[in-house]
């Protein structure tokens, strides 16, 4: 369980394909401070510490299945992607419930800068059955992308827009976003519920 909180965006340093999934070695201010098994997010994505060599670097898998719902398999060496630990039970929650299952993945399709801020428009394709089991975004509600918490505007059945504030721009990988940039959604985990229990 996280919060949509960023710790930092940490570097990739390096990609390895093997069988169809993919090891991740990330570098990062509290590498040393992990575990094997551990869950940490990856630009939204949970996955569990598997290589700890000691240097401040750690090793992650992805999956084929997370492969084909993320943007994962477009990292590169020298990439940055967002990175929270799961949450402390005994911590507040400045953010909302994430799970850390990312839905499906959005793209960029214009910035514009408001005010000392950016606002950023995304679209993404669900069926319209997916829709009824929360699968969206509603106005001023929360969603995810690339792991930040994030406060929806200008929701539509396909698309949403987002205000990044300055710092939030300065620490997480939005500021390496571009119009065309694909990033990971995953919708309000209450949303669904709700949406499933109105369906039944």
């Amino acid at each position: 369980m996280f919060s949509g909180i960023v710790e930092e965006p940490a570097r990739v340093v390096d990609v390895i394909s093997h069988d169809g999934n993919i090891d991740l070695k990330v570098k990062c201010s509290f590498a040393n401070e992990l575990r094997i098994d551990q869950s940490v997010a990856h630009n939204g994505v949970c996955l569990t510490v598997v290589d700890l060599p000691g240097d401040g670097t750690y090793t992650v898998t992805a999956i084929r299945e997370t492969l084909d719902r993320s943007n994962l398999g477009l990292l590169r060496p020298g990439d940055e992607v967002n990175l929270e630990r799961s949450m402390l039970m005994n911590g507040r929650l400045d953010g909302h419930i994430v799970q850390g299952h990312v839905d499906t993945t959005a793209v960029c399709e214009e910035i514009e800068e408001v005010e000392g801020s950016k606002y950023f428009k995304f679209t993404y394709d669900v069926s319209p059955e997916m829709a009824r089991q929360g699968y969206t975004t509603v106005e001023k509600g929360s969603v995810t992308v690339n792991g930040v918490s994030l406060t929806v505007c200008d929701s539509t059945p396909e698309s949403f827009r987002v205000a990044i504030i300055p710092y939030t721009l300065e620490h997480t990988n939005f500021k390496s976003i571009r119009k065309g940039s694909k990033v990971n959604i995953e919708f309000d985990i209450i949303g669904k519920y709700l949406a499933r229990l109105a369906n039944i």
